[in-house]
């Protein structure tokens, strides 16, 4: 096992068991902190997330990199596999508050978008794009309607 699967596996664990063996099992405690996805070229992936906006945090050549998403805490971080995964695989949605601008200046640094801002039936304005690898990355605006849509249960 290389270092970096190592630390990930590592990280994992411990999280998982922060989270879900907490005293008296409390999983009301859980949130969301880190995506990692699939890379050939981790050098690659840091220029492309880098110029999307995220702040490199950890750089563990050629096997890992890790950011820090530029409004909250969030973590979103890559790792080198010998071959992407097959199929249709995840997409990773990032919120934007001006969606449209966010986009604009992305063209301008180089950032291709295969399909351009919209508005989307379940209420969310939604720009596609993928990066080094194919991983699908949806830039988003939803508003109240990312928590609360009208057609949420109570």
């Amino acid at each position: 096992m290389d270092v970096a699967s190592f630390f990930v596996s590592t990280f994992i664990s411990y999280k998982t068991n922060i989270v879900f063996w907490n005293t008296y099992f409390q999983y009301d405690i859980m949130n969301l902190n880190q995506v990692t996805v699939p890379s050939l070229n981790v050098e690659n992936s840091i220029a492309f997330y880098s110029k999307l906006g995220l702040q490199l945090i950890v750089k563990a050549l050629p096997h890992y990199a890790r950011f820090v998403c530029p409004d909250g805490d969030s973590t979103f971080s890559v790792h080198q596999v010998e071959e992407l995964p097959k199929g249709e695989g995840i997409s990773i949605y990032f919120e934007c508050a001006d969606l449209d601008e966010t986009v604009s200046n992305l063209i301008e640094r180089g950032i291709d978008f295969y399909e351009s801002p919209s508005d989307r039936p379940w209420l969310w304005r939604e720009a596609r794009l993928r990066d080094p690898d194919n991983n699908h990355l949806i830039l988003f605006f939803a508003g109240e309607n990312r928590l609360n849509p009208p057609w949420r249960i109570n």
